[in-house]
């Protein structure tokens, strides 16, 4: 029997988490422009009104069924076009806003009863945007939002003190819960990363939708080991911010997003100081993001073929598995 270390998909027995959730990156969808993605299962459109406002909504014109992600004549290779706050179908040509509202059907004098009433014909997803993403709210029930994303401070208050992003993305095929449990892992540094010995998980708490944890680090340089730190917070599951000290401060906006309940989508922003990265440690500050993009794909080559237990075996040494757990499990709803 032939052996191969090919991909292979497993199994998760886990409904994808609630919660908010990164669909682009503000700076890849301009005024006037339109995108298709797939999230949650299912396709979806971003546009951006003409006065600057992102919108997601479903992707299929509830008319006759066409995809408002995909141009076409003089839009063709791009996204549907955007006539001032609406999305215009390139089927017919019916415009909806980012309410989901139909605002215009260019040839009809009768319109349809619930165009008429202003009703919303096509689902509109609730969107915020900060952090330099495009954020929505994903609930099975689709339900009002239970919590908020939350601005880094850093970034918000003191933008022109950080150089543009370094942006990284992955398409991993497990589910969310099996990335997120590395954050209370610290022995497979040793073993996935090689570093020379276990971190020292120093505090970790779980608050309503909120985690946080801190870990002490040890970086070997040419001068001699520098102590350094990894703070991490999470606001739900999608959304976490990660800060490094030590050789280089390094600000991480790492959100993952559910493509299915078995496809995740990682998409990781690193900023660092401008003074930093165009100074003597711009070197440093390269080097400490490329070590993280290859810890990405050595921990790839786990969770793309792992399988998930529910009572694994753990020892003394492990982290604390059974409360990051049960803080997730309040987003797994059916």
């Amino acid at each position: 029997m032939s052996v191969t270390n090919e991909k292979r998909t497993v199994g998760i027995p886990l409904p994808m988490p609630y919660g908010w959730y990164h669909v682009a990156f503000s700076k890849d969808i301009g005024p006037g422009e339109s995108k298709p993605v797939f999230y949650f299962d299912q396709d979806l459109v971003i546009f951006r009104t003409e006065s600057g406002e992102a919108k997601v909504v479903d992707a299929y014109c509830p008319h006759m069924g066409a995809h408002l992600g995909y141009g076409i004549r003089e839009q063709m290779g791009k996204g549907a076009k955007v006539i001032g706050d609406s999305i215009a179908c390139p089927f017919h040509g019916w415009q909806f806003n980012g309410e989901g509202q139909c605002t215009h059907i260019p040839y009809a004098t009768n319109m349809p009863p619930k165009v008429a009433r202003g009703e919303a014909v096509l689902k509109a997803w609730r969107v915020r945007e900060m952090n330099g993403s495009i954020i929505v709210w994903y609930h099975p029930h689709d339900i009002e939002p239970l919590f908020e994303p939350e601005l880094v401070p850093e970034l918000a208050e003191n933008p022109d003190d950080w150089a543009e992003p370094i942006i990284h993305e992955w398409e991993i095929g497990t589910h969310m819960q099996e990335m997120g449990e590395n954050a209370v892992d610290p022995a497979h540094f040793m073993y996935v990363h090689g570093t020379n010995d276990i971190p020292d998980a120093e505090e970790l708490s779980f608050d309503g939708h909120a985690r946080r944890g801190f870990l002490k680090t040890r970086q070997p340089t040419p001068r001699g080991e520098i102590e350094g730190s990894i703070e991490n917070e999470n606001v739900g599951p999608g959304l976490s911010v990660v800060r490094f000290k030590g050789l280089i401060e390094t600000i991480l906006v790492a959100t993952v997003s559910p493509v299915t309940p078995e496809i995740t989508r990682a998409h990781y922003a690193f900023y660092q100081r401008r003074e930093d990265v165009d100074g003597p440690k711009g070197k440093m500050g390269r080097a400490l993001i490329a070590n993280i993009e290859q810890q990405m794909e050595e921990d790839r080559v786990i969770w793309d073929r792992k399988k998930y237990y529910e009572r694994p075996l753990l020892c003394d040494g492990d982290g604390p598995f059974a409360k990051f757990r049960r803080w997730y499990g309040q987003f797994l709803v059916e």
